[in-house]
């Protein structure tokens, strides 16, 4: 069979890995709402440092798992990473079902990073590979659509089940379902798409090869370096979203299930946006995209200091995923741009390892300030770290030839 590149030309697999990144989203979701209000009620953690130790050990070993998803994606293939990533999550909805000690918890985060790098980190190289060089801002859209609309819908369902049948075991049985769905899938309906890979380097030569992949893609150079560091503060934003707001949210005395109304609208929003914005992706700057898309992000997390309805927050949050609706195709389509179809897995991992750790620094930066100073006070510092980043974005990063620009005629 001939190999083609496109969206319409593979929208099978292309749909199928859409469907698969879906159910890796939701594992996330298990989590999203639920962790923060366990480790208070069951656990009885009172230190917001220990308190968010969860996102720590899940961002660390997501980020490394990312590095190794890249390096080994050509050397073993894009489905069986996949599939072991899978079966690596099998057992994460019964260990927080039935966990009897807070390091439980910690083992199942263990595992939940290991289960997000080598899946998500595998589907959106796999439909990078599929789609070709035009329509990577769509791809990556679509991709990141389903799998962070997927979070905020479990994070709701899981919350909506909590507040009618407690917070343990029920709202994780759906984390079963998701488990063996997405191991079933790639294992028996996915195909691998290495050689698609190999289609594209003999048409498109244009991208000269990096001479330090790590190096270049972390900082020295201007495009790949400024999109690594934005990935890395928003993730550091979204760990304090993830860890503090359901906290700051008890302490005003909202219900369960209003902590995840307003929890779950941003996941979603980012989700669902991202099928606008990823096609933007294509079409405009991706300076201008990055820029707009994290001074929004900043401006809304300090807009939380002063906010006290619920309404307030449902805006913010919904300000908050616009932002990061944004960003988040954009960085991966941008890595993609810059990097010879040779690297890209290999660059989209190191990106992807740095922006993970995003999740590690902003819960390290999150819980000791909190403990030390306060909530607010460690609102404040991420939202200003995010403005920083967009600034750094504005005056490090160039315009490709062609592209359309959002900000400046």
């Amino acid at each position: 069979m001939e190999i083609q590149l496109g969206l319409r030309e593979n929208w099978k697999q292309f749909w199928l890995l859409v469907l698969i990144n879906g159910l890796v989203g939701g594992m996330i979701g298990l989590e999203r709402t639920l962790l923060p209000e366990i480790a208070a009620k069951e656990f009885h953690l009172t230190s917001t440092s220990v308190m968010l130790s969860f996102i720590i050990v899940f961002g660390l070993f997501k980020a490394i798992t990312n590095y190794f998803t890249g390096v080994f994606a050509n050397r073993f293939g894009r489905k069986k990473l996949l599939v072991f990533g899978w079966l690596i999550g099998l057992p994460i909805p019964f260990i927080l079902m039935y966990a009897d000690s807070w390091n439980w918890i910690i083992v199942a985060n263990v595992l939940l990073g290991i289960n997000q790098g080598l899946t998500w980190s595998s589907t959106v190289t796999m439909k990078i590979d599929l789609v070709g060089e035009k329509e990577r801002g769509f791809a990556m859209g679509l991709n990141e659509f389903a799998g962070y609309a997927a979070v905020g819908l479990v994070a709701l369902i899981t919350s909506v089940i909590a507040g009618h049948y407690g917070l343990r075991p029920y709202p994780f049985i759906i984390g079963i379902v998701l488990a063996v769905m997405g191991t079933v899938l790639s294992f028996f309906l996915v195909k691998d798409t290495s050689a698609y890979v190999k289609k594209e380097m003999l048409q498109h030569k244009n991208v000269p090869l990096l001479k330090n992949v790590f190096a270049e893609t972390s900082w020295s150079h201007k495009n790949l370096g400024t999109v690594t560091q934005a990935g890395l503060i928003n993730n550091l934003n979204d760990a304090m979203v993830w860890g503090i707001m359901p906290v700051l949210l008890v302490q005003k005395n909202f219900s369960i299930e209003q902590i995840g109304i307003i929890t779950a609208i941003y996941p979603v929003v980012w989700g669902f946006g991202q099928l606008i914005t990823g096609k933007l992706a294509d079409i405009y700057c991706k300076k201008d995209l990055l820029f707009l898309g994290m001074l929004m992000q900043g401006i809304a997390i300090i807009m939380i200091l002063f906010s006290h309805h619920i309404i307030h927050y449902i805006i913010i949050s919904t300000v908050l995923g616009i932002g990061t609706a944004i960003v988040y195709p954009t960085f991966l389509s941008g890595i993609a741009e810059d990097t010879n179809p040779q690297q890209r897995a290999q660059s989209l991992g190191i990106f992807r390892f740095w922006r993970d750790l995003g999740y590690v620094l902003g819960a390290l930066i999150t819980g000791v300030f909190t403990d030390l100073i306060s909530i607010g006070f460690s609102i404040v510092l991420i939202g200003i770290l995010t403005v920083i980043s967009s600034v750094i974005i504005q005056y490090r990063m160039y315009c490709r030839s062609g592209a359309r620009r959002v900000l400046i005629p």
